[in-house]
């Protein structure tokens, strides 16, 4: 590889991230240029120097790595974030890549593994272990029953209409619906029209704000 991975590590224990910084050296490909102590320090080290890959702890004080992610995407969208964390809950999963982390990995893993997901992030994978995969699997179980639960007793909806409600507030047309539930149009139309008269709505639009509503 000619370009070196330019890569900050973000972590509050100073000891951990010498000891990360030791490891990611021993790869020829890849460059540590800073570490820092939280996503403050973060952000004011990318201000001064070009970044590829951002090594996030996301219990951080001052500012935790899920602002601090968020925070880094909005201001360098090209710079890929990896959480790196012995905290593997599945809503700082979830907020961490809904806010735009290429990936998440927990502290115990080995030294190859670790270069490797580094390289693979720049390289514009996702980073999921299994044991994560697993975490966001069940939570987006979790949502989506909670979704469903929610329209159902609103609106009285079928579980069809269900289906097809959170497509429509997930911006899918009625083309688009029938395709993917292989239905023909005019029976999405008759289950749109349905929804209509549950919501209470005139229009797709309306129904959809009825729907974002509830959820």
């Amino acid at each position: 590889m000619e370009k070196k991975i330019k890569v900050l590590v973000t972590d509050d224990q100073q000891a951990l991230a010498m000891e990360l910084k030791s490891v990611l050296e021993t790869d020829e490909d890849l460059e540590v240029v800073g570490i820092a102590l939280d996503g403050f320090d973060a952000l004011n080290k990318m201000s001064k120097t070009a970044v590829d890959v951002v090594l996030l702890d996301i219990r951080m004080p001052n500012m935790n790595g899920v602002v601090a992610t968020q925070r880094i995407k909005a201001e360098y969208p090209n710079t890929k974030v990896v959480i790196l964390t012995t905290f593997d809950d599945s809503d700082y999963i979830l907020n961490a890549i809904n806010n735009g982390a290429s990936g998440y990995l927990l502290k115990d893993i080995g030294g190859d593994a670790l270069i490797s997901a580094v390289k693979n992030a720049y390289a514009g994978d996702t980073i999921l272990p299994a044991k994560i995969a697993r975490h966001i699997t069940d939570a987006a179980k979790f949502v989506a029953a909670d979704r469903e639960i929610k329209l159902t007793r609103a609106f009285g909806f079928s579980d069809r209409e269900v289906e097809i409600a959170l497509m429509m507030y997930e911006g899918f047309t009625n083309r688009q619906i029938s395709a993917a539930l292989k239905l023909s149009e005019g029976t999405t139309r008759n289950y749109v029209s349905s929804i209509y008269v549950k919501t209470n709505s005139d229009n797709r639009n309306e129904a959809i704000k009825a729907i974002r509503a509830v959820l």
